[in-house]
């Protein structure tokens, strides 16, 4: 088994759990590609660290890698998923993060977690991702987003007006602060803070969603994945932020976007235990009657 270990970066507290999975990794004679920050910032045992090589970009990742283990946050599984790319390596999110929605693993259950690669005894969860194009390069290294899609006014100007169409035919105007489009996984972020729905992640579709609507009427809407979504700003200032998950880009309002669903989907390495349902239920404290 071949498996890459990715983190943005680890406190103290997390050090131990990571060389806990090592050790684990190590049990099965595993060849384990480390990146780069990780293997710099870490003191591993010699014994250990005979056994690791180092990657340092997404190039060096290949169909080989049965899988990428993603340590940190949700935010860190986004970052895996742009290492990836279209490779179809499934990941496997530890959370040593907040909420982990993405990254729904504890550090507490990592040698479970192991034993269940280690036995294939896990489920692959295929998850949508969005596809951007636009007149502009923009987002070269990946024009794909597994949460969202955004256009957001720039800082404290005005609110901006977004035309949107959906295959051409006009849809609406936003007045809003900007406007989402989420996948199904992204439906549990920014688009449920901005208080659009839930959405189940097999449903095959998209929710778009404004930010801060100037008119209260105007609400979001849940369509089919196969349709093309374009857009076009108006506004009093001449830049509009663009985002996909965390990555952002500052372009001219004059810009021309469109989105629609990518070639390629990621795949998320569920154990057993851990349905969608579960983690809603875990995450969001439904059904927990904190009077009691």
């Amino acid at each position: 088994m071949k498996v890459a270990i990715y983190s943005r970066g680890l406190d103290i507290a997390q050090e131990n759990p990571l060389l806990i999975l090592l050790e684990e990794l190590s049990r099965y004679d595993t060849q384990i590609l480390l990146f780069h920050s990780l293997k710099e910032q870490l003191i591993i045992p010699q014994r250990l660290s005979e056994k690791l090589a180092v990657f340092n970009s997404s190039d060096e990742l290949d169909e080989s890698v049965d899988c990428l283990i993603s340590l940190g946050g949700d935010g860190t599984m986004l970052d895996s998923v742009t290492l990836v790319k279209e490779k179809n390596i499934p990941i496997l999110g530890i959370n040593f993060g907040r909420l982990g929605f993405l990254a729904s693993i504890s550090r507490d259950e990592l040698g479970f977690a192991v034993d269940a690669l280690v036995n294939h005894t896990f489920i692959i969860d295929k998850r949508t991702l969005i596809h951007l194009d636009a007149n502009i390069p923009m987002f070269t290294h990946a024009p794909y987003a597994l949460n969202e899609f955004t256009i957001h006014k720039r800082d404290t100007s005005p609110m901006i007006k977004i035309h949107t169409y959906m295959n051409g035919e006009f849809l609406n105007t936003y007045w809003a602060d900007g406007i989402i489009v989420a996948t199904p996984t992204g439906s549990t972020g920014y688009n449920l803070s901005c208080n659009g729905p839930i959405v189940f992640p097999e449903s095959s579709s998209l929710v778009i969603t404004p930010v801060a609507p100037h008119n209260l009427n105007v609400r979001s809407i849940v369509v089919p994945d196969n349709n093309v979504f374009s857009f076009e700003v108006e506004g009093r200032t001449d830049q509009i932020i663009c985002t996909m998950d965390a990555r952002k880009e500052i372009v001219p309002k004059t810009v021309q976007l469109a989105i629609r669903k990518e070639n390629f989907s990621v795949n998320l390495i569920r154990l057993n235990e851990n349905t969608f349902l579960s983690t809603l239920r875990t995450k969001l404290t439904w059904g927990l009657d904190k009077r009691n």
